[in-house]
């Protein structure tokens, strides 16, 4: 598996709000394309669903299903409800936190002024996670997304990107969070099949 370095674009970039002198570390972002779907992708209708099982209204993915719509469209879909789309692309989504000493926890328990016990029910996503001075804690963002036929529910695309950034940053918040690990995801879409890149990302 080749693992390569690129730049996510100004056009891309400028959904990372203020600037900041501090780079919050790249997207690992891994694609899986087959040369004879290749052809299929990137145009026609897409449909924006979650990943089987999941609840298709939660306001945990709804950021997230979006910023992955506004990408598709900017590839050159159109979205549509499921029942006329050629393709549905299913998204799939895990929060998670590396402590600043080194170890990972998960799942991300949010909520507004305190723990609510579950991700899913966060609203606007304030995670307080490291109240105190030192090394911060990071919130860790890991995106999947399938494109399938919809007709023959054959794969056609598959990618993952993994972001991770200091919980007091303004990319651990939810909308800028989605923005930016969806950007990197579809960036050079649709990638060489089995390769990781890593997008580089400023705040």
């Amino acid at each position: 598996m080749m693992k390569l370095t690129t730049l996510l674009p100004a056009a891309m970039a400028s959904l990372a709000l203020a600037a900041c002198a501090t780079a919050p570390g790249p997207v690992e972002v891994t694609r899986f394309v087959a040369p004879e779907t290749a052809g299929q992708l990137a145009q026609g209708t897409v449909f924006v669903a979650s990943m089987d099982g999941k609840d298709d209204d939660s306001l945990f993915l709804a950021p997230y299903k979006a910023a992955v719509a506004a990408e598709l469209v900017r590839l050159g879909y159109a979205e549509s409800d499921r029942e006329s789309a050629d393709q549905i692309a299913t998204v799939s989504l895990e929060k998670y936190v590396l402590e600043a000493g080194g170890g990972r926890r998960s799942p991300v328990s949010v909520g507004v002024g305190g723990s609510t016990g579950t991700y899913g029910s966060g609203v606007g996503v304030g995670i307080g996670i490291n109240l105190g001075g030192g090394e911060r804690d990071k919130v860790g963002t890991e995106l999947a997304v399938t494109i399938r036929d919809a007709a023959t529910s054959a794969s056609l695309w598959e990618g993952r990107a993994d972001f991770r950034v200091k919980d007091n940053s303004p990319l651990a918040q939810s909308t800028a969070n989605a923005q930016t690990v969806a950007a990197a995801l579809f960036s050079d879409f649709p990638g060489n099949n089995g390769e990781t890149i890593e997008v580089e990302v400023s705040e």
